[in-house]
């Protein structure tokens, strides 16, 4: 249950709709919802925005299913991350309109409109870092950011990237996803006034270490408004780039 769907509890409350005792009961559950497996927090969209977000990684597809359940009678939106197509089939049991988003590996179910001034522009260095910047798309449109995408223009061909220029300038935000030596980043900071969230991903050689190189490249970029998470995180970048978007 989000802020709006509170409001419009207690609203129906006020009205006379909703007598007192229904309404205890919703808010009894509002803290959060014990699976024994799981505690499923129902509050955190009043504090945070959005409601608690599945990661599929290391849960069963009864265990995701169950969980989306949990927070779709609330009424609330949904988001499962790492998902796969096993889970897709047990969340669709629960929810029929539940939709699968293969390259980023994510089901959805609702999500906020578009708001906000601008967009969130995502970008990728490679083909081979798609699933990561899918995986930032879905997140920041699910939670109400317009978004846009330019993949494959990574510095190896820089004039992909710089025939692109004033998409990129007119961003309100720049999730730059890279592997290799992750210079994108520093390229892409180096070009705008926005805030840049660059997002490392595992795909490169030996040295590339699954993506510590390029995390810590990232880390020491010289351009100053680049700001870095997780390697692979496409969420969390897709998650702060949509806060951004919207000026929350």
């Amino acid at each position: 249950m989000d802020e709006r769907k509170l409001r419009d509890l207690l609203g129906r409350y006020r009205k006379g709709k909703l007598g007192e005792d229904a309404l205890l009961r919703e808010l009894r559950q509002l803290p959060f919802g014990d699976l024994e497996f799981a505690k499923v927090d129902h509050h955190r969209a009043i504090r945070c925005g959005f409601p608690e977000v599945i990661l599929c990684r290391g849960k069963t597809a009864a265990q995701v299913a169950c969980i989306g359940r949990e927070i779709l009678k609330r009424g609330s939106d949904l988001l499962a991350t790492r998902a796969t197509p096993e889970t897709h089939r047990a969340l669709r049991k629960v929810a029929p309109g539940a939709r699968w988003h293969e390259a980023a590996r994510c089901v959805t179910v609702g999500g906020r409109p578009a708001s906000g001034k601008g967009y969130v522009l995502v970008l990728s260095a490679g083909t081979a870092d798609i699933p990561v910047a899918e995986e930032a798309r879905v997140t920041a449109e699910t939670l109400g950011a317009r978004v846009r995408t330019l993949y494959d223009v990574g510095v190896a061909g820089l004039h992909r990237l710089l025939s692109h220029r004033d998409l990129i300038m007119e961003a309100r935000v720049v999730v730059v996803v890279a592997g290799m030596e992750g210079a994108l980043a520093s390229v892409v900071g180096g070009l705008v006034r926005r805030p840049v969230i660059a997002v490392p991903t595992s795909v490169g050689y030996g040295a590339n270490f699954e993506g510590i190189a390029t995390l810590l490249a990232m880390l020491n970029s010289c351009a100053a408004g680049v700001t870095t998470v997780n390697i692979d995180n496409g969420f969390g970048a897709g998650y702060s780039a949509a806060l951004i978007a919207r000026g929350e």
